[in-house]
């Protein structure tokens, strides 16, 4: 068995995501909407913030939890990074007076 995440298959190239559980999913996205003040991006405070809110069956799944809501967190700031950036881009195109 493979232990690298991606594999090569016809000399592609194949990488495929991590395997993540309906519940994870389902609690990470809830505590999110619930409590998006209480994260924010980093996997330690994160996993303080999951414990305080959950009460888990296993260590392994509050990490598992805390580590998607990390993950979630950091896409959503990327993609707000994006969004200003394209909003910047076009803002000077916009802003400039005819010379007429």
């Amino acid at each position: 068995m493979l232990s690298a995440p991606c594999s090569w298959f016809d000399s592609e190239l194949l990488c495929l995501g991590k395997v993540r559980t309906d519940t994870v999913k389902r609690t990470s996205r809830e505590l999110l909407r619930r409590f998006p003040e209480r994260f924010a991006g980093d996997f330690e405070s994160d996993k303080q913030a999951v414990n305080d809110l959950v009460s888990t069956q296993s260590k392994r799944l509050r990490n598992r939890i805390a580590g998607y809501v990390t993950r979630l967190k950091v896409v959503e700031a990327e993609r707000a990074a994006a969004t200003q950036v394209d909003v910047a881009a076009e803002a000077p195109e916009e802003a400039e007076p005819d010379e007429e």
